[in-house]
């Protein structure tokens, strides 16, 4: 039986389209909202995409210490398991802020509106929560076509090429996974 293999063009050209397809949905998705019916809530959504992102690193933790004991076949599927769960991660928290409004670090009264008082409240830890979420989000963004380089060089059989990229890539990938569940927890309290 004859598999059919994608060239390395191909699949690069595929990763272009697909982190500007997300670049596209996550800009929008903060200024886009989408009506729901009438008793549908979205309202679970962070902790779970939160959990996904948490238990991504802990498969990207595995996938390190597989490759580290020779054991390339584990290695693969945890790097596969981290994949599938930041694709998974990637949907529900599309479809979170395409629906509900967002949730502000400090809005004690959920009003929308951080008011001088809620400012002041929180002047303390605010800072260290943008700077948290900022870099999430930016090295999140930055790291996606390099985390599928990765994927596609080991596709490919180009092996040292991925290991080179991989010393790189999962660090970044890493602190993406971990850094999400923090803000979520920062930004637990302020929730509606």
């Amino acid at each position: 039986m004859t598999t059919t293999r994608f060239t390395e063009k191909q699949l690069k050209t595929l990763t272009w389209i697909v982190t500007g397809l997300v670049l596209v949905l996550v800009g929008l998705m903060r200024r886009v909202k989408i009506p729901l019916p009438e008793g549908v809530d979205f309202s679970f959504l962070p902790p779970f995409y939160s959990l996904l992102n948490a238990l991504a690193a802990v498969a990207l933790l595995a996938s390190l210490y597989f490759i580290k004991q020779k054991n390339i076949k584990a290695h693969r599927t945890m790097n596969f398991t981290a994949l599938g769960l930041s694709v998974f991660f990637l949907l529900c928290y599309v479809l979170y802020h395409f629906t509900t409004p967002e949730t502000i670090f400090g809005d004690a009264d959920g009003s929308g509106v951080l008011e001088a008082a809620e400012a002041a409240a929180v002047a303390g830890i605010r800072p260290y929560y943008l700077i948290l979420l900022f870099s999430h989000i930016l090295l999140a963004a930055v790291s996606l076509p390099f985390i599928l380089f990765t994927f596609i060089k080991a596709y490919t059989e180009q092996f040292e090429a991925h290991k080179k990229l991989a010393r790189w890539v999962w660090p970044v990938w890493f602190y993406v996974c971990i850094t999400g569940p923090i803000c979520y927890l920062m930004l637990k309290p302020y929730y509606q």
